[in-house]
Formats: structure tokens, C-alpha cells, sequence
């Protein structure tokens, strides 16, 4: 039997962004690989992934598609049933294709950058005389709800923690900087370190989560072991993968 080599890594690495826009980081220009990848995630979500708002970054290829190219994906992820509505900002390239395809650039999302192997900088010379380090700024409060968060509500703890005393819904959606603490039951979506805090985690007593997120990765229930569901957890990022765990 002829071996078969297979392709583990994704096309495109799906993040979720705190204003429910979802950024695709392009890193191959094979479009019908896309495409399939966005129509199974579709599929798997449907309330998800169907019609969201999507975001191009294309900062993870070597150069940028050419015009064809770019309308053939723009294309593609349409009928696989999201919707591209901006690319993300980056180069005078990606401007120009940006006017090219009638869509517009969004600073908000700037394009990441594979960096190159460069050498270091030397190290700065030294102070001339000792300097009093600035004090410490105060982390800002946490933000706490004290009663449900219902389906359709999107609640945000800006640059802090949040603490959700009650339930969170079925289509709700509670968002932080930082960690989420959840003292009810999760049944909606819950996003933490909304602005790429690697270390946040979510808190949950009893978890049914429709999809959990920590600084853009996520995963939705269906990928969730069975025996974790209706248990109280903890959720936390290890090498760009959500675990998921429950707590003793």
C-alpha cells in the first residue's frame, strides 16, 4: 500500500477577537483548503462560525496574493458561510489590495509578522547614575455581575478580571483582559484575556460552555470531553492549545 503523507497543521489559524470578529491568519494560499477548513467549522458551529464577521491576516505568508487569488478566498468563505468584511492592517500591499477588493483595512487588527532570524541588539549602555524605578501602576478593580447574563448580552471587563456571581446564558457572552470567574453555570461564551493575556484563565462551577477562549484561541463544546460537562473546571492556554481540566 503506497504511504500517504498527511498535512496536520490548519490552513488558517481561527482567533477570536473580543468584539465577536473573528480573525483568520492565512498561512497557506491553497483556497479550497480554506474554504473547507471555514465550511467544517461551520458545520461543527453553526451559532456560532454562520454569517460571523472575519478578518484577513495575510502577515503569515511570504508575499501577498496577488488579486485573483484574494476575491477567489473572499469568494470561497462566503459560501462557506461567514463573512470577510476587512483585512487586517499591514503593509502598503495589503493597502493596496484592501482598495483593490472594496474592503476596508482595520488598525484594530494588525497584521502579525513572522519574524526573521535576526541578531540580537546589544544590550544598552549602562545608566550614569542609579535611577529610581517608577512605582508599580495599581491593577485596575475587578469587575463583578451580580445577577444572570442573559441570552443575546455581551458583558466586558476591561483591562481586569470579572467575576459572574449568577448564570451566564445560553447566547450570552461575558469578555475580560484578564480572568473570568464563573460562580453559576456557563452556558454561553466566555473570552479571557481578550487583549492576548496568555496566562488568563476561566473559572467555571458548572460548565456547558458553548465556546471558551483565552487570548484568541478557543474551543467549542463539541470538542469538549463528556466528562468534563457539568463539572466545575478550570480553562487555561498551554503551547497555544485550550485545556481544559476539573477542579478537585
Amino acid at each position: 500500500m503506497a504511504s500517504v503523507n498527511v498535512d496536520f497543521e490548519q490552513a488558517g489559524e481561527l482567533k477570536i477577537g473580543q468584539v465577536g470578529i473573528a480573525n483568520l491568519r492565512v498561512r497557506t494560499l491553497d483556497v479550497p483548503r480554506l474554504v473547507q477548513e471555514m465550511r467544517e467549522r461551520v458545520s461543527r458551529a453553526p451559532k456560532l462560525f454562520g454569517r460571523a464577521a472575519v478578518i484577513l491576516d495575510f502577515g503569515g505568508l511570504s508575499q501577498v496574493p496577488d488579486l485573483a487569488t484574494a476575491k477567489a478566498l473572499l469568494d470561497g468563505l462566503r459560501e462557506a458561510g461567514v463573512l470577510p468584511v476587512a483585512l487586517a492592517y499591514g503593509t502598503s500591499e495589503i493597502d493596496l489590495l484592501s482598495q483593490q477588493l472594496g474592503v476596508p483595512l482595520l488598525a484594530k487588527f494588525r497584521a502579525q509578522y513572522e519574524s526573521a532570524a535576526v541578531s540580537p541588539p546589544p544590550p544598552p549602555p549602562p545608566p550614569a547614575r542609579a535611577e529610581q524605578a517608577p512605582p508599580a501602576a495599581r491593577p485596575a478593580p475587578g469587575r463583578m455581575q451580580r445577577t444572570a447574563v442573559r441570552s443575546g448580552q455581551q458583558l466586558y471587563a476591561e483591562n481586569c478580571d470579572l467575576t459572574v456571581l449568577s448564570t451566564v446564558g445560553a447566547g450570552a457572552e461575558v469578555i475580560a483582559d484578564g480572568s473570568i470567574h464563573i460562580y453559576g453555570t456557563l452556558r454561553g461564551r466566555a473570552l479571557a484575556g481578550a487583549q492576548g493575556n496568555p496566562d488568563a484563565r476561566i473559572f467555571c462551577r458548572d460548565f456547558h460552555a458553548e465556546l471558551v477562549a483565552i487570548a484568541g484561541h478557543y474551543k467549542v463544546l463539541d470538542d469538549v470531553p463528556m466528562d468534563l460537562r457539568g463539572k466545575a473546571v478550570q480553562v487555561w492556554l498551554e503551547q497555544d492549545q485550550i485545556k481544559i481540566a476539573a477542579l478537585d
